[in-house]
């Protein structure tokens, strides 16, 4: 069994798009101070909220669908049902200044929790036969391709088989590094992250940068769900059948050491080796080493972390007011 780098190298692509969507997402919020462990179920969120949007839309049209709205309500209704999501977050964490480790992993309890009661509600409503939604001609208004992908041979496949959320998702990382490190409201964000106290004095306002770092980063984190179902999955929504995605995007800004320029290889790089137990031989057909496989992520992971722990160069390290709330009068 030889590998086949042709049919892997897209497949790794698709599967890392979610989690730089994640990823890119979760470092705008972790830049503000606000460590936000809810990605997981924002982009559940982001994925259910979407196909409502695209099955009314399905069910309310009369012949074909116009790609535009096709593409345009179910990107509307992810980012709105995201945006919901970070301003739940940002209100118990900011304004009430709850726990923000409790609070984002109640947030994705919750999160997936919605997402599976809208997703049975809906399938409910087609009346199918088996448990899932299928929104194919959304799907096919999603997955169009670039021109070129089928006449160029093997460059056509290796970079112009996406759909267009995987480009936005490139290009929403390299804005998101020019944003933080090339502009000044960039600069403040990561003055809120560094020291609030600090910021605070300095005049800059940090309720409103953690709420608009939080409820931006919750709706790029949200079209990581929405282009699971409908470029990943072909438009076929189940519930729980996201997996450890969120949790991915969590460990893959961490393996950045917060840098969303990064992310985009990285996150194939994570793709790849969430994937790599299907391409690679296994002695003997042992699924115990193909399951080992699927830990490779994670494990590389740690040992970014325990290196960058070991170096203690500061700009590899986290914001250091991360995960804490501000109380003013303390200042």
């Amino acid at each position: 069994m030889t590998f086949n780098f042709i049919s892997f190298f897209p497949r790794a692509v698709m599967q890392g798009i979610p989690l730089l969507f994640g990823s890119t997402g979760e470092i705008l919020t972790e830049k503000s101070g606000n460590l936000n462990l809810g990605i997981p179920g924002i982009m559940y969120v982001g994925g259910i909220s979407g196909v409502i949007g695209a099955f009314f839309y399905e069910q309310s049209a009369s012949g074909a669908l116009n790609p535009f709205l096709a593409v345009l309500i179910p990107i509307l209704s992810s980012l709105l049902g995201s945006l919901l999501m970070g301003l739940l977050y940002c209100f118990l964490t900011v304004t009430l200044r709850a726990n923000q480790n409790v609070t984002g992993l109640a947030m994705t309890t919750f999160g997936v929790g919605v997402g599976n009661f809208f997703g049975g509600s809906l399938i409910k409503l087609t009346g199918s036969n088996v448990p899932s939604i299928a929104l194919t001609n959304t799907s096919i208004c999603f997955k169009t391709t670039l021109p070129g992908a089928t006449t160029t041979g093997w460059f056509g496949e290796l970079f112009l088989s996406y759909g267009f959320l995987a480009y936005l998702a490139i290009i929403v990382a390299l804005g998101t590094s020019y944003f933080l490190n090339h502009t000044r409201p960039g600069l403040h964000l990561r003055a809120v992250g560094e020291s609030a106290s600090t910021a605070d004095a300095a005049g800059i306002n940090v309720t409103k940068y953690k709420y608009l770092a939080t409820c931006i980063g919750s709706m790029i984190a949200g079209l990581g769900g929405l282009y699971y179902v409908m470029d990943y999955a072909n438009g076929v929504w189940s519930n729980n059948a996201f997996g450890d995605r969120g949790w991915l995007a969590i460990a893959l800004v961490i393996f950045t050491i917060w840098r969303p320029n990064v992310s985009i290889l990285a996150s194939i790089l994570f793709g790849g080796l969430y994937i790599l137990n299907i391409y690679l031989p296994t002695p003997g057909g042992q699924m115990a080493i193909k399951e080992l496989y699927k830990m490779l992520p994670y494990a590389i992971t740690l040992v970014v972390l325990i290196v960058v722990s070991l170096r203690k160069k500061r700009e590899d390290q986290p914001p250091a007011s991360l995960g804490l709330s501000y109380f003013r009068e303390e200042r």
